[in-house]
């Protein structure tokens, strides 16, 4: 489609945004006009027939370490829980090449973007010998697949040696972290509402870096104005390793370093207290709720409905593999929808609650207002599902459909006004041969 153009995605079966409707108009990448019942566009050069689709803000995924879609399903690594988990996946991690990044990057995309994501963040922390530019293979990766990404620049300066979980040849000293990350904010992060590639700086988390390296990180970060991200509160192991260590709980610890503040957004988020959630609100800091990998690694359950309580917003996320095998944000919806209902009863949490957690909640979270929204002058990032598989046959609500009956892919998703998947594929990308070049990779990362 023409930039210049405008176009009405018409009549939709349903849409996730309230006076349109008849569906929404737009231009040069962005939401010019809802069009409410009972009316035609006002103006329109061009018109999509979406009577067939349901319509969604663009899902935004908070949360990912693409890497690790090299290490799906893999036995030493399975029935473990956060921390023996991670000791047998170092090992693997610490053979990762150029080579297998590029193609685990875009499988991760690839799989986000069919699922109906459109805008995604990735914590990239693994840096073996050979391996410096991992920052520069994912944004070429993004610019292919016409992905809008925040990538952060992970570190971790805690090895084996040093008392930390990671094997030495993965991280990297201080000066090393902190010069290649203000290189690639300088080389790739780009600023303005129209942005499709930003980066922010995350240490990987409080038990495999220095206090150094993370009030230099905060510091280099308010400097270059550019957001912060780390795991915060997963397990309980954390909270005892940071009062052994510090003397204090995770957040005290987090506000020592200078990172408690709106630049920041927290993955999982599992076990803070009522007194810290007022914290978290009044400092402005967010949240990323990983339902799925909580679960497969019996982490527990973040408390997301206190938290929105208290002032805390929140995002969804994917995570990693091993602790989620799977890059599909519409699944984590209904995860996030069935845990938390469980949770808190049909009364506090409604399909409606979990699509909200991953567009406008999460949009929250990248510190990106004009995503995650239908509304005029919001960008035109969309996923259109249609509902004609077996699943939703007898369906009455198209919307609660799509969480209810498990959606797992968009037949078409829009990217700032362009096309990147098109009848359930993404154009150029053949699926059949990443499919076997990721493969052989990982079992060649896997065999050592």
């Amino acid at each position: 489609m023409n930039g210049a153009q405008s176009i009405w995605i018409k009549d939709p079966l349903a849409i996730f945004a309230d006076g349109a409707e008849r569906g929404i108009v737009v231009r040069q990448g962005r939401i010019v006009e809802l069009v409410p019942a009972g009316v035609a566009a006002t103006t329109a050069d061009a018109v999509f027939d979406a009577s067939g689709h349901v319509v969604l803000p663009g899902l935004i995924n908070t949360h990912h370490h693409f890497y690790q879609t090299l290490t799906r399903a893999l036995p030493a690594a399975m029935d473990r829980e956060l921390f023996p988990w991670l000791q047998a996946l170092y090992p693997v991690w610490a053979r990762l090449t150029p080579e297998a990044l590029d193609l685990a990057v875009t499988v991760a995309m690839a799989e986000l973007l069919l699922s109906g994501c459109t805008t995604t963040t990735d914590h990239h922390y693994v840096f073996p010998p050979g391996l410096e530019d991992a920052v520069d293979i994912e944004v070429a990766a993004a610019r292919r697949l016409g992905l809008r990404v925040l990538l952060t620049r992970g570190s971790m300066n805690l090895s084996q040696r040093d008392g930390g979980l990671p094997p030495d040849s993965v991280v990297q000293d201080e000066d090393a972290i902190l010069a290649d990350s203000e290189r690639v904010v300088a080389r790739h992060h780009q600023r303005g509402e129209d942005a499709l590639v930003q980066v922010a700086l995350a240490p990987c988390s409080p038990f495999s870096v220095t206090s150094s390296l993370m009030r230099s990180t905060a510091a280099l970060a308010e400097r270059l104005d550019v957001r912060l991200h780390t795991h915060l509160a997963e397990t309980e192991d954390e909270n005892l390793f940071c009062e052994e260590k510090y003397g204090c709980r995770p957040l005290d610890y987090l506000e020592q370093c200078g990172w408690l503040g709106q630049r920041t957004w927290l993955a999982h988020g599992i076990f803070f207290n009522p007194r810290e959630m007022q914290r978290l609100a009044k400092a402005k800091t967010s949240i990323s709720h990983c339902a799925c990998s909580n679960q497969i690694l019996a982490s527990g359950c973040c408390p997301v409905c206190e938290m929105e309580e208290a002032g805390v917003g929140i995002g969804l996320g994917v995570d990693g593999s091993s602790s989620n095998d799977e890059s599909n944000l519409m699944q984590e919806v209904r995860a996030a929808f069935l845990l938390q209902r469980a949770r808190y009863g049909v009364s506090k949490v409604s399909h409606r609650d979990a699509l909200r957690w991953a567009t406008k909640g999460s949009a929250a979270c990248v510190g990106r207002p004009e995503l995650g929204e239908i509304a005029a002058g919001k960008a035109a990032d969309l996923a259109l599902f249609k509902l004609d598989e077996l699943r939703f046959s007898g369906a009455g609500d198209p919307l609660a459909a799509l969480v209810l009956c498990g959606a797992h892919r968009a037949d078409r998703v829009m990217v700032g006004g362009n096309w990147v998947v098109e009848g359930g594929a993404i154009p150029g990308l053949d699926v059949a041969d990443l499919i076997r070049r990721h493969s052989a990779a990982a079992k060649r990362m896997q065999a050592g």
